[in-house]
C-alpha cells in the first residue's frame, strides 16, 4: 500500500472512529458516560444545591405574594390562599424531585432516538471507505505524477481529521450543558414559586428539552450522512489519476462538511423549532 493511500486510509478511519464514537454517545445515558463517576459528582452537586434551591424558594414565594396582591384583605380570600399554596406546593416539589423529571425528559427524548434509528433501519454509522477506482488510480501514477497526489491527500487528510474531532466535540459540548443544566436546576426551578419570576423556570425547562433534543437532531443528521457515505461519489475513470483523486477528496470533504455543519447547527434547529 502507497504512502498517498495509507494516508487517506488514516484520514477514513479516524473519521469512521469519530462517527462510531457519535453513535455510541449519543445513545447513552449522562448516569452511565464515562462508567458514571462524573454523574456520581453532578448529583453530588445537585443535593448540596438544593438548599440554595429551598432558600430561594422561600424568597421567591414572598416577592411573589408581594407583587402579586394588593392587600392581605385579598391574601385573605380562600380561593387565592389555595391558588397561592399549591403554587408553592408545586415549586417545592420540582426542586426536590427535579433530577426525576430531567431524567424523565432526556429517557422520552432517548426513545425518540431510539425511534428514528429503528424507523431508519440504520443502527450504527455506516463506515466511509476508500472506492477500487481511487485506489487502482493511486497505485498506477510514476514516481512524478505521485508528487501533485500527495499534496492532494495531504491537505485532504488533514481537512478529514480536523472534521472528524470538531463534529466529537459537539457532541461532548451537549453532554457537558446536561451536566450543567443537572447541577444547577434547583437554582432556576425554584423560580417557580413566584408568579412574576415563573417566567425563569418556564425557560430552563425550555432549555434543557431543547439540549435533550438535540440529540435527535444530530441521530438525524448521521442517519442522512449514513445514505450518502453508503453512495459513494461517482468517479470518472477515464480522467487523470490526479483529477479522480481531487474530485473524490473534494465531494467527499463537502458531505463531511454538510454532516459537521448539522452536528454543530443542532441546538440552533432545536431552539429555531421550539421558539427559544
Amino acid at each position: 500500500m502507497s504512502w498517498i493511500e495509507g494516508n487517506l486510509n488514516n484520514a477514513l478511519n479516524t473519521w469512521n472512529n469519530k462517527l462510531g464514537e457519535i453513535w455510541h454517545l449519543i445513545t447513552q445515558s449522562p448516569t452511565e458516560f464515562k462508567g458514571g463517576a462524573i454523574w456520581g459528582v453532578i448529583a453530588s452537586i445537585h443535593g448540596a444545591v438544593q438548599a440554595i434551591g429551598l432558600g430561594l424558594l422561600v424568597l421567591f414565594f414572598t416577592v411573589g405574594v408581594m407583587k402579586t396582591f394588593g392587600s392581605f384583605a385579598e391574601m385573605k380570600r380562600p380561593e387565592v390562599a389555595v391558588k397561592v399554596f399549591i403554587r408553592f406546593i408545586l415549586a417545592k416539589a420540582a426542586i426536590t424531585y427535579g433530577l426525576d423529571l430531567m431524567m424523565a425528559l432526556f429517557g422520552i427524548v432517548q426513545g425518540l432516538m431510539a425511534t428514528i434509528m429503528s424507523a431508519s433501519g440504520i443502527g450504527a454509522g455506516t463506515p466511509t471507505v476508500l472506492p477500487q477506482e481511487i485506489v487502482n488510480a493511486i497505485n498506477s501514477v510514476g514516481f512524478f505524477e505521485s508528487i501533485p497526489l500527495w499534496a492532494v491527500t495531504l491537505l485532504g487528510g488533514l481537512f478529514i481529521t480536523v472534521l472528524s474531532f470538531i463534529m466529537i466535540m459537539s457532541v461532548y459540548g451537549r453532554f457537558f450543558r446536561l451536566y450543567i443544566y443537572t447541577a444547577i436546576a434547583p437554582v432556576p426551578l425554584s423560580a417557580f414559586a413566584g408568579e412574576p419570576s415563573a417566567s425563569v423556570g418556564k425557560s430552563f425547562i425550555k432549555s434543557y428539552c431543547a439540549v435533550c433534543l438535540e440529540g435527535a437532531v444530530i441521530v438525524l443528521a448521521c442517519v442522512i450522512f449514513s445514505v450518502f457515505a453508503s453512495s459513494p461519489p461517482a468517479i470518472d475513470t477515464s480522467a487523470a489519476a490526479v483529477t479522480q483523486v481531487w474530485s473524490y477528496v473534494g465531494e467527499l470533504i463537502f458531505n463531511m462538511l454538510v454532516l459537521v455543519g448539522a452536528v454543530k447547527m443542532a441546538d440552533r434547529v432545536v431552539r429555531e423549532l421550539m421558539g427559544l
